[in-house]
């Protein structure tokens, strides 16, 4: 078999690693509340229905809870058969909590023919990736906006790793390393593996072609560049348009291949990719910090 048709095989059923998102759903279970790095694009609410944006939630879930969410959803005669993939994808990051494993394991035991599939910063990655491989995660996400730390100082206002918190280049240059170290191990491992970059206009357009090639080479599958949202501590800077977009997965997908149909769901999103269904409240509140 080739390396081509391999991929082609353990892709199919993923809608967010381009198997047919039209008939193949995904269902992210919100068991992950803490993060570890501040990112001056993020604000992650909690109890918030109002919102379609990573980050936030209709309400948080334990593991056990997740996993009676799961059954309900597994039974429905209607979201059930679409339901390809299980994932963590926050509201923080999910290698920060331990929830996340509980989880991936308590799901992995009932529904083991279900792909389990992880969004993270990276940060605890190469520390995690062994044990994510012993839990059977079958596709990785991990996103990264920058390869200078020069640059990542002015994406991330803080890292906490092991207990310190770094600010600036050296905590933008611990983030980073650990990233490329992660997805490196992660594809060692045969994972699939997908990086994720936020389009900052204005401060890592020049870093997008340099992070396309590096994880490229170091063995990932595919990258999604996504429009900032305009929040937080980027508040100021305008969400490029379309056609911006566009232009810079063009000029990218000479190095590695382009996903373009995320809609960049929601913690808790259910079903197919752009149609999805939440259980919430209507009020959205922002998390102890």
């Amino acid at each position: 078999m080739t390396q081509a048709c391999d991929m082609k095989r353990k892709i199919q059923g993923h809608p967010c690693f381009g198997g047919n998102h039209h008939k193949n759903g995904r269902m992210h279970l919100a068991v992950a509340p803490g993060c570890n790095i501040k990112c001056g694009y993020c604000t992650r609410r909690h109890d918030c229905a109002n919102e379609s944006r990573p980050g936030v939630t209709s309400r948080l879930l334990t593991p056990s809870e997740a996993l009676v969410k799961v059954r309900e959803v597994m039974a429905s005669p209607v979201v059930g058969p679409i339901i390809k993939v299980i994932g963590i994808a926050g509201p923080g990051d999910p290698l920060a909590n331990e929830e996340t494993f509980e989880t991936f394991e308590l799901v992995k035991r009932e529904f083991p023919h279900l792909m389990l599939c992880m969004s993270t910063n990276g940060l605890l990655l190469p520390e995690s990736i062994d044990r994510l491989h012993e839990l059977g995660l079958h596709s990785l996400t991990v996103t990264i906006n920058a390869i200078d730390a020069g640059v990542g100082a002015w994406i991330y206002r803080h890292v906490i790793y092991h207990g310190r918190s770094y600010s600036g280049v050296e905590g933008a240059a611990i983030l980073i390393a650990n990233q490329f170290e992660g997805l490196k191990r992660a594809a060692r491992l045969g994972m699939t593996i997908k990086v994720n970059t936020v389009l900052i206009p204005g401060i890592n357009e020049d870093q997008i072609p340099l992070i396309a090639a590096r994880v490229k080479e170091l063995g990932a599958f595919v990258m999604n560049i996504m429009p900032l949202i305009p929040q937080a501590d980027l508040a100021h800077i305008q969400r490029p348009s379309e056609e911006h977009l566009a232009q810079v997965r063009k000029a990218n997908e000479g190095i590695i291949g382009q996903f373009s149909h995320c809609k960049q769901c929601r913690a808790d999103a259910i079903g197919l990719i752009g149609s999805d269904m939440t259980i919430g409240q209507p009020a959205c509140m922002a998390p102890p910090a």
